[in-house]
C-alpha cells in the first residue's frame, strides 16, 4: 500500500469517527506514563468514548468543511482526540476526572454539541453533571416538598383522629 493510501485510510478512519460523534476533545497527553495511559484509556473506552492519537495534518484534514472545522486552530504539538457518541460531555466529563491525578494531562479544546470551546470552557462544561444526574436531582427536589406535605396532612389528620375520640 503507498503511502498516500495510508494516510487517506487515516483520514477516512478519523471522519467514520467524526460523523457518529456528538462531541471531540482534544487533550496533550505528553508525560503519561503508559501506566497512566492504559487506565485512562480504560475509562474512556467503558463510558463508549473512542481516545485516539492521530496526526494534526491528519485531522485537519479530515476536518476540512465539516462542524469541527473549528479545531484546527487549535492543532499544535501533540495531541490526542476522545471522541464521545451517545453523551456528549462524557469524555470531557472523564478526561476532567482524570486531570485532577494526571498533571501532564491538559484540555487543548473541545467541540461540544456544534459549538468550539477552548480549553478553559472546556474543563468549566466537563464540570457539569450528566443530562441523567440533572433530572435525577430535578425530581428529587420536586419530591422533597411533596413529602413534606404528605407528612404534615397525615399529622393533621393523626391529631383530628385523636381529637374525635
Amino acid at each position: 500500500m503507498a503511502n498516500t493510501e495510508k494516510k487517506q485510510a487515516v483520514v477516512n478512519e478519523i471522519k467514520e469517527r467524526l460523523q457518529k460523534a456528538a462531541s471531540v476533545v482534544i487533550v496533550d497527553g505528553r508525560g503519561l506514563t503508559v501506566d497512566e495511559d492504559t487506565k485512562l484509556r480504560k475509562s474512556l473506552r467503558d463510558a463508549g468514548v473512542d481516545y485516539k492519537v492521530y496526526k494534526n495534518t491528519m485531522f485537519a484534514l479530515a476536518v476540512k468543511g465539516t462542524k469541527f472545522e473549528g479545531l484546527t486552530q487549535y492543532l499544535e504539538g501533540p495531541s490526542t482526540f476522545a471522541f464521545s457518541y451517545d453523551e456528549a460531555t462524557a469524555a470531557a466529563s472523564i478526561l476532567n476526572q482524570a486531570t485532577k491525578t494526571l498533571e501532564n494531562l491538559r484540555f487543548k479544546a473541545s467541540i461540544i454539541e456544534d459549538t468550539v470551546y477552548d480549553a478553559a470552557s472546556t474543563k468549566a462544561i466537563a464540570g457539569i453533571p450528566s443530562r441523567e444526574v440533572l433530572l435525577s436531582k430535578l425530581l428529587g427536589s420536586f419530591k422533597s416538598p411533596m413529602s413534606s406535605f404528605a407528612r404534615v396532612i397525615k399529622q393533621i389528620a393523626e391529631k383530628d383522629a385523636q381529637a374525635a375520640e
